[in-house]
C-alpha cells in the first residue's frame, strides 16, 4: 500500500530533527574536548600559520624601516645572490651530510632499543632503563654539550685524562672533523634515542600477543620472533616517522650546531641554521636568510612527497 505524501514528509522531518539533536548532543559533550584541543589550535595558528606571511620578504629588499609591505620587491634576486655565493654550496652540503648520517644512525636505534624493552620480562630492570634512557630528552643542549665537553675536551676531558695515562699524548676530538661529527651524531643519538623509542613500544602493544605464543610453540627463536612479529607489526609506524624524519633532513638544528661546533671544525659544521643566525641575525641580511629559510623548507616538501610515494608503492603511505 502506498504512504501518503505528507506522512512521508512528516517521518522525514521527525528523522532530521533526531539526527540534529543526536549531533548536538554529541556536540554538547565534546566541548570539554574543544576546549583541550584550542590550545593546540592556537599554538599552531599564531606560531605556524600567522608568521608564513614572513616568505614575502624573500622576494624583497627587507629593511626595518619601511617594513615588510613597503619594502621594495625585488623578485627572484635575493635567490640568485644566494645561490652564486661560494659558502651556499658548502652549507647545503653540511646539513646533508650530517642530517643523512643522523637518521643512517640514529633512526634504527630507537627501534632496537624498543625491541630489546619490549623482550625484558623483569620489570624493575625494564623501568630502571626506561627511566635511564628517557632522562637525556628532557636535557637541553646547554647540558648535553657541558656533558660532551667533559668527556672529550683536549685539556681537562676525563677521556683524554686516560689517553695521558695509558697512551700519551691527548687526541682532540673537538677539534678533527671526522671526529667532530661522530660526537655531534653520537650525542643526538644518546639525547632523543630513549624518548623515540616510547612510540616504538606502544606500537609494540598493540601486536596480538597470541602471535608470539603460537610461535613459541612452533618452536621460533627471539629472533625470528622479532624479525617475523615484531618488526611486521610495528612497519607502518616506521614508515610514518621515516617519512617524517625525512622530511627534516634540511634541518640540522640550531643549538647543538651552536654549543658544540668552533673555528677549527667551521668547514663542517656551518650548516643551514647556523648560517641563518650568523648572516640573518648577526648581519641582518633577513631578506637572504629567509631566501634560504624558503629554499630549505621547499626541499623538505619534496622530500616528504617523495618519500611518501615510495611507501605507498608498498601499502604503507602517509596519506
Amino acid at each position: 500500500m502506498a504512504v501518503p505524501a505528507g506522512g512521508a514528509t512528516r517521518e522525514t522531518a521527525h528523522y532530521l530533527t533526531g539526527r540534529s539533536r543526536a549531533k548536538a548532543g554529541r556536540t554538547k559533550r565534546n566541548i570539554p574536548l574543544y576546549l583541550m584541543f584550542l590550545p593546540g589550535i592556537l599554538f599552531y595558528l599564531l606560531f605556524k600559520y600567522y608568521p608564513m606571511g614572513g616568505i614575502v620578504i624573500a622576494f624583497k629588499d627587507y629593511n626595518l624601516y619601511d617594513g615588510i609591505l613597503n619594502s621594495p620587491w625585488v623578485g627572484f634576486d635575493n635567490f640568485r645572490t644566494l645561490f652564486n655565493q661560494p659558502q651556499t654550496l658548502n652549507v647545503i652540503q653540511n646539513t646533508l651530510l650530517l642530517s643523512v648520517l643522523g637518521i643512517a644512525a640514529g633512526f634504527p636505534a630507537p627501534i632496537a632499543l624498543a625491541v630489546m624493552l619490549n623482550e625484558v620480562r623483569r620489570m624493575w630492570f625494564k623501568k630502571s632503563v626506561q627511566t635511564l634512557v628517557y632522562l637525556p630528552h628532557f636535557f637541553s643542549w646547554v647540558i648535553v654539550s657541558g656533558i660532551v665537553l667533559e668527556l672529550f675536551s683536549q685539556e681537562s676531558g676525563v677521556i683524554n685524562h686516560w689517553i695521558r695515562q695509558f697512551a700519551g699524548e691527548p687526541y682532540p676530538f673537538l677539534y678533527k672533523p671526522i671526529s667532530w661529527i661522530m660526537i655531534f651524531i653520537g650525542s643526538g643519538i644518546w639525547k632523543e634515542m630513549g624518548f623515540a623509542a616510547i612510540i616504538y613500544l606502544a606500537a609494540l602493544t598493540a601486536i596480538d600477543p597470541h602471535l608470539y605464543e603460537s610461535s613459541a610453540i612452533d618452536g621460533a627463536s627471539k629472533w625470528q620472533q622479532i624479525r617475523h612479529i615484531s618488526i611486521p607489526g610495528i612497519m607502518p609506524t616506521i614508515v610514518l616517522l621515516l617519512i617524517l624524519n625525512v622530511g627534516k633532513v634540511m634541518d640540522v638544528g640550531f643549538d647543538p650546531v651552536y654549543m658544540l661546533s668552533n673555528e677549527s671544525v667551521s668547514e663542517v659544521s656551518n650548516v643551514i641554521s647556523y648560517y641563518n643566525y650568523t648572516i640573518g641575525i648577526q648581519r641582518a641580511q633577513f631578506s637572504l636568510t629567509t631566501a634560504m629559510g624558503l629554499f630549505e623548507n621547499a626541499v623538505g616538501f619534496i622530500l616528504v612527497l617523495g618519500a611518501n610515494y615510495l611507501a605507498r608503492r608498498s601499502n604503507q603511505s602517509l596519506w
